[in-house]
């Protein structure tokens, strides 16, 4: 049975707004039912351990999606989500695989978070697929190559766009811009529509372009398990 490791934010505070943010519930659920039903084991941590905060607005019945609906009757997966392990306990070892969804907490945690940032590196030295979807490629912000290199440059990546950023009015309120520190790391960035799905691989990486990309990541992670 293949083995992926999902990795979740524990940061709630979107800037100094007084709103909350988290991960994005569809695209935990989205990619988290993608695999699941193909028989792979889903461990799932973050950088706190426990309870990670999910974005309220990603709750509402605007964002409704068939894996959200599934995921709100769903305790057992609440369960486990609800005692996410300590990020810095986990070994790449353990996993086939690893992938991250967004929302905008991994903005302010995961992009800067030591254990984070060589647990991508061990996973990819390791030939093993690293994927993202949305702002979680905000993981790769100081992720590097052996080479001491961005890990993303001279890679096919996408993530959401400023486009989209302007959009949800935030672009003033996050600590950086998803779409303008991939190509700051050299990384070869395209998008789509604004909120259309669109998913690159290129070799070990996977990234997704927003919400709706979340299982066109997920199903090209399966074909790459398989």
């Amino acid at each position: 049975m293949k083995k992926v490791l999902f990795v979740l934010t524990s940061h709630e505070d979107l800037g100094d707004t007084g709103h909350k943010t988290g991960f994005w519930i569809e695209e935990f659920a989205a990619p988290y039912y993608v695999l699941k039903d193909n028989g792979v084991d889903i461990t799932i941590a973050s950088p706190k351990g426990g309870q990670p905060p999910m974005d309220p607005t990603s709750a509402t019945s605007d964002f409704e999606t068939p894996a959200t609906i599934r995921f709100n009757g769903d305790k057992e997966t609440q369960e486990s989500l609800s005692k996410t392990l300590v990020l810095e306990t986990v070994n790449q070892s353990d996993y086939d695989a690893v992938f991250y969804p967004g929302g905008h907490g991994p903005l302010w945690d995961l992009a800067e978070d030591k254990n984070s940032i060589s647990l991508i590196e061990d996973f990819y030295s390791n030939n093993k697929p690293v994927s993202a979807v949305c702002h979680a490629p905000a993981v790769f912000k100081n992720a590097k190559s052996g080479d001491g290199t961005p890990l993303v440059k001279g890679k096919k990546v996408t993530g959401f766009a400023n486009t989209e950023e302007d959009a949800v009015q935030l672009t003033s309120i996050v600590p950086f811009l998803v779409e303008d520190m991939l190509k700051e790391n050299g990384g070869i960035y395209s998008k789509s529509d604004d909120w259309a799905p669109y998913a690159l691989e290129d070799g070990l990486l996977i990234t997704g372009q927003n919400p709706a990309s979340s299982e066109l990541v997920a199903e090209l992670l399966l074909k790459r398990l398989q």
